[in-house]
């Protein structure tokens, strides 16, 4: 069984937006992130010359920026091995140590799951 056939309709979610987010907007990295209403923010990679965000940094900040108190998970799409130390703490500060982060390639099948811890 691969890791994403074993998530939860919820968590998919969020791995589909993350990946739709990539594949519309043609950058990098798509991610989704869900907070503790079950309301969702979907970004992509930001990089102009004065800012460089990851997708998942983005959608954290989206969702700071509309209000979310905490988040429950978090998902990215990207061609990388691993979630980066930055994106950890960005969702760890938000979501805190056990808040689950879902990395999948850009087939949308999880490769790795991590807590933010």
């Amino acid at each position: 069984m691969t890791e994403s056939a074993a998530l939860d309709p919820e968590d998919r979610k969020i791995v589909t937006l993350a990946r739709s987010a990539r594949a519309r907007n043609g950058v990098p990295e798509g991610a989704a992130v869900r907070d503790e209403t079950g309301r969702t923010y979907v970004a992509g990679t930001v990089a102009l010359d004065s800012l460089q965000l990851s997708a998942l940094r983005t959608a954290v900040a989206m969702a700071v920026a509309s209000g979310a108190e905490s988040l429950e998970a978090a998902a990215v799409v990207s061609g990388a091995e691993a979630v980066t130390d930055e994106d950890l703490a960005a969702v760890r500060d938000l979501g805190g140590v056990g808040t689950p982060v879902f990395l999948a390639g850009v087939d949308g099948e999880v490769r790795v799951r991590v807590e933010a811890g």
